[in-house]
C-alpha cells in the first residue's frame, strides 16, 4: 500500500471536531517570541502573578505605589510570561504502518494532526517530520489554525517508505539545530533494533518527549485474529525475512510474553524520561480517544 488519499485521512467533520480540544502545556521554552504558552519564569508578560519586594535593578515601572504609600516599602508587580512552544511531529512511515486494514498510518496522522491543531490554535510553532530509516522534514512550520489545512494536505501526500530505524533517526534529530520544544513521536515502535537502541538514542534528544503508540488489540492477543492458526509462514514486511511456524499454545504464550516485555519496556522508557505515553487503538474512534485523554490526563506537567 502506498499513499493514502486526503479523504481517507481527513474530512471536514474531523477537522471541525478538533476545535473542541485544548491542551495547556505547562512546560515552557524560554527562547522565542511571546505566544500563549504560560511560562513558570517570572517576568513582565501578560498576566499578573504576585508582588515581590523591590531590589536594585527591578523595573521602576512595575512598582506598586499604592502599597508604598500604605506601608512605606517598595514592592513590584510580578507577571507570568507567555511564550510559544515549538512542537515537532515525528511520524513513522515504515511499511508496518501501512500494512493492515485499517492501516495504522491513518490513526497516526489523524492523531498528529489533532495535536498539531491544538498547538497551532495556541499559536505554537508546529513542524512535521517523517521517518523510516531516515529523517525528513515535510513542511515549513505553521503557527495558526488557518494553516491547518496545509498541514493536513502535506500529511496526505506522505508515502510508504522502508524499514523502521528510529534510533538512528533520533540520533540525527539530536544534531539538528532546533529550538528546544516538544517532540511527538507517532509510531508502533516495532523497531528491529529494539527498545534498548531507542532508549539510548532518545536520551540524546534535548526536547520534551511525548510518545504516541499506535496499537491494535491483536498486538497483545494474536488469538483475536482468526488467520493466526495452523501452519503459517510469517513474513517481516520491513526486513523481508520469513519464518515457518506452527501456531500452538506454547507459541502463543511465548509471543504474549515477548510483547508484554516490549510494552513494559516502552512504558518504563517513558517513565524514566518523565514523558507522556499515549496508546491509541487504531481500530477505535480517534476523536473519542483524544477527548478522553485530554479530560483525564495532564501529559506534559
Amino acid at each position: 500500500m502506498a499513499r493514502l488519499t486526503f479523504d481517507e485521512l481527513f474530512d471536514s467533520e474531523f477537522l471541525s471536531a478538533l476545535e473542541v480540544f485544548d491542551l495547556r502545556i505547562k512546560r515552557f521554552i524560554r527562547q522565542g517570541r511571546h505566544g500563549e504558552q504560560l511560562s513558570h519564569d517570572r517576568g513582565f508578560g501578560q498576566e499578573f502573578k504576585d508582588f515581590k519586594a523591590y531590589v536594585p535593578g527591578d523595573d521602576l515601572r512595575a512598582v506598586n505605589w499604592s502599597i508604598y504609600q500604605r506601608l512605606g516599602r517598595l514592592f513590584v508587580h510580578v507577571f507570568e510570561e507567555y511564550q510559544d512552544l515549538p512542537v515537532y511531529l515525528l511520524v513513522d512511515l515504515s511499511k508496518s504502518m501501512f500494512l493492515e486494514d485499517p492501516p495504522r498510518i491513518v490513526a497516526g496522522l489523524r492523531t498528529a494532526l489533532a495535536l498539531g491543531a491544538i498547538a497551532a490554535g495556541q499559536h505554537d510553532i508546529v513542524s512535521l517530520f517523517s521517518f523510516s530509516d531516515n529523517l525528513d522534514m515535510q513542511t515549513k512550520p505553521i503557527s495558526s489554525k488557518g494553516q491547518l489545512i496545509v498541514l493536513a494536505r502535506q500529511m496526505a501526500e506522505l508515502d510508504e517508505l522502508d524499514r523502521t530505524n528510529l534510533s538512528d533517526v533520533l540520533d540525527e534529530l539530536s544534531h539538528q539545530k532546533l529550538r528546544r520544544g516538544l517532540l511527538v513521536i507517532v509510531s508502533d515502535f516495532f523497531d528491529p533494533a529494539g527498545i534498548e537502541a531507542i532508549d539510548d538514542a532518545i536520551r540524546k534528544v534535548r526536547h520534551k518527549i511525548l510518545l504516541i503508540q499506535l496499537t491494535k488489540e491483536e498486538d497483545a492477543d494474536p488469538e483475536l485474529n482468526p488467520e493466526i492458526a495452523g501452519d503459517l509462514r510469517l513474513v517481516d514486511c520491513e526486513l523481508d525475512e520469513a519464518i515457518d511456524v506452527t501456531i500452538e499454545p506454547q507459541v502463543i504464550r511465548e509471543y504474549k510474553r515477548i510483547y508484554s516485555t516490549f510494552n513494559d519496556a516502552l512504558i518504563e522508557l517513558a517513565d524514566s524520561l518523565g514523558s507522556g505515553l499515549v496508546q491509541i487503538d487504531c481500530e477505535k474512534d480517534i476523536l473519542d480517544q483524544l477527548s478522553l485523554m485530554f479530560q483525564t490526563r495532564n501529559l506534559l506537567v
